[in-house]
């Protein structure tokens, strides 16, 4: 059977318009677009709520909103963050990027890639109706550790269905990436040729698949505590509430590197292309990414130092958090190196990958902090965790997730956006976050401590930490009002913004070379592309070459895992 003869489906042929486009697509590239909007209006949900905790902590005591409506905003904000823009995000991205890097006419599983999506609305439906029931949204941390979590009231089912959906979701896009790029690449794209973008979602995929299934493991036996009598997780009934810890962050460090490893790539594929130099190391790159990958699954407790746990695992969980540091650093040389004697066009791609790397670097070595159990046990529950987690789970992917809609919209588009108003966006926001971060590591030393919703002053929260507060407050205004300028721009750019051709940026890798510029259905028409050269073939930085691909008929393409690609 014939490459071709597989994706001879209606989905590359027909055209559908209006809503019936967006409800029934199995082009890769409409999907990915609803994930990246759903992404953003996510973005603005969460972002919304997180203006309601700065509000309150604006002044001492209580301002505007009760404490059970605090903490429901600390609760839901950090899962419509993490599970309704930054994952969405980099899912989208991937849907978008991924068959063009690889030469491919579209995700393996076109029908499954649509449902994936769509999933993800109802489970947000699911989760925000919660602060409509008796007993108010959930309020327990966005860790949901027991017994707190299981006092809540209707919402609780609701809550737990909710992450069961978003978990399917995520397996089933996991899936889809893996058919996608094990049977699909291109004649000659061996997984040494591989842009970075496509390795990081390579092992994420597989962390997904393994890691998910803990989560909704450990939230089912929430739900049968509650409504059935089992005692998994109370001590009455001779169940361990610290078991759903360990449950939980088994999943819960993988899902930093979920988040985190997508971000990994796609900062290099801009670093190169911006600094028009080879990405320094790219088999080591890979050999890191793999590394990354596997030692997530071993560090788990280091946030669990002050949890009860035998206190001898305390040695195993620093060890093991250090050694995992090492491949993290080594990426850090090499997009230095990257950067070192390239050819830099500080474009706003640029700015915002080279943001990444200062942002990243600085929570890296605030982890290192806490993964020491003697220096974590007296910053554990203060603010200094809130400024290391929002430096790495927050800022970092942000930051790197407009680098990559500003570096790829005009191959998305065919236009380019407004340069002026990217470097506003860049610099409100790139200032502004380290504006509201680093005097939260400050108030973290004094011992503030996180999740309270009224901070006035006392004898151990001197009167400096309360205008530190308020300074950071004003600072989360300014950026929010930034997300406003990026959203203008993107607006005004689709419809009025200069024709961007074919390649803007010179880069090399497979997705800039599609025929039509925004891409077709099927991205290549009725021949794919033969891949013979490195991903990364810059050669005198500055200089400019031609890097159309040789191409072959789809229908000579053979399908399987062997169809004419040589593997490294």
């Amino acid at each position: 059977m014939s490459y071709a003869a597989v994706h001879e489906d209606d989905h590359h042929d027909h055209k559908p318009t209006g809503i019936g486009r967006w409800l029934f697509s199995t082009n890769h590239k409409d999907i990915g677009t609803m994930y990246l909007v759903f992404a953003l209006i996510m973005f603005f949900v969460g972002g919304a709520m997180a203006m309601v905790i700065r509000a309150e902590l604006f002044q001492p005591g209580l301002q505007y909103v009760d404490p059970q409506f605090f903490n429901s905003m600390t609760t839901i904000h950090a899962l419509v963050m993490i599970f309704g823009a930054l994952m969405p995000a980099g899912v989208g991205l991937a849907n978008w990027m991924i068959p063009m890097m690889i030469g491919a006419p579209d995700m393996a599983m076109p029908r499954m890639n649509n449902m994936s999506f769509w999933i993800l609305p109802f489970a947000f439906t699911l989760l925000l109706s919660t602060f409509f029931m008796q007993g108010g949204a959930p309020a327990a941390g966005w860790t949901m550790y027991p017994p707190l979590v299981l006092q809540m009231g209707d919402g609780f089912p609701f809550l737990i269905f909710a992450i069961h959906f978003l978990g399917l979701s995520s397996i089933m896009g996991a899936i889809n990436i893996i058919a996608t790029v094990f049977n699909m690449r291109a004649p000659h794209m061996g997984f040494m040729k591989l842009p970075l973008f496509v390795w990081t979602w390579i092992i994420t995929a597989f962390l997904l698949i393994a890691a998910m299934p803990v989560f909704a493991g450990a939230v089912t036996m929430l739900l049968t505590d509650k409504y059935f009598g089992t005692a998994f997780f109370d001590a009455a009934g001779g169940g361990d509430p610290v078991m759903f810890q360990h449950l939980f962050w088994f999943f819960g460090h993988p899902e930093v590197y979920i988040v985190a490893l997508p971000a990994f790539g796609m900062v290099s594929d801009v670093l190169a292309t911006h600094a028009r130099k080879n990405i320094f190391g790219y088999r080591m790159m890979v050999w890191a990414i793999l590394a990354i990958g596997g030692l997530s699954f071993v560090v788990w407790a280091h946030h669990m130092y002050v949890s009860g746990m035998n206190p001898y695992f305390g040695f195993f969980f620093a060890t093991t958090t250090l050694i995992i540091a090492i491949p993290t650093a080594l990426k850090v040389y090499n997009w230095v190196l990257t950067l070192w004697q390239g050819n830099i066009h500080l474009r706003v791609p640029m700015l915002f990958a080279i943001a990444f790397i200062f942002t990243f670097v600085h929570g890296g070595l605030t982890g290192l902090f806490l993964g020491n159990v003697v220096v974590d046990l007296p910053l554990s529950d203060t603010y200094f965790v809130v400024a290391h987690f929002h430096m790495v789970m927050g800022v970092s992917p942000v930051l790197v997730v407009f680098a990559s809609i500003y570096h790829w919209f005009p191959k998305m588009s065919g236009r380019m956006f407004n340069e002026t108003l990217g470097r506003w966006h860049f610099w409100l926001t790139f200032l502004g976050t380290y504006s509201i971060y680093l005097p939260m590591h400050y108030l973290g030393f004094l011992g503030v401590p996180r999740r309270y919703y009224a901070m006035g002053t006392t004898d151990f929260i001197p009167e400096s930490a309360q205008t530190l507060n308020a300074t950071m407050t004003i600072a989360a205004i300014i950026v929010a009002l930034a997300q406003l300028i990026f959203l203008y721009n993107m607006v005004i750019s689709l419809r009025n913004g200069k024709k961007s051709g074919p390649n803007p940026w010179g880069a090399t890798t497979l997705e800039w070379q599609t025929p039509d510029t925004p891409p077709k259905h099927g991205n290549w028409g009725d021949e794919l592309p033969v891949v013979h050269r490195w991903p990364y073939d810059y050669s005198v930085p500055g200089e400019e070459q031609d890097f159309t691909p040789q191409t072959v008929p789809a229908s000579e393409v053979p399908v399987g895992r062997d169809h004419g690609v040589t593997h490294g």
